[in-house]
């Protein structure tokens, strides 16, 4: 069970970022930071604890009101970072 990191517990829940905003977030949040993954996670399993709201620009962003179970994790991948900035995987749906 993963139950956040310090800003999630400021904020109180888990950011999450759908496969389209993502390299935006990570682009923006974690520039130049390297050793980070990529976590895909089973929304379906999350019920109605993961729910959407607007955050950046009006778009909604997934947000979990409690901890993130590993049964819902999907797959962890790598997320190198390049010159050009962080290096992602083919996002599978």
């Amino acid at each position: 069970m993963f139950t956040g990191a310090p800003i999630d517990h400021a904020d109180g829940f888990i950011h999450f970022s759908t496969a389209e905003q993502v390299v935006e977030t990570a682009a923006r949040y974690f520039a130049g930071e390297g050793d980070l993954v990529l976590v895909a996670v089973d929304a379906a399993a999350l019920g109605a604890a993961l729910r959407y709201e607007p955050s950046r620009g009006g778009a909604l962003f997934p947000h979990l009101y409690g901890t993130l179970p590993l049964a819902a994790v999907r797959w962890v991948k790598p997320l190198p970072l390049t010159a050009q900035g962080h290096q992602f995987p083919e996002l599978e749906p």
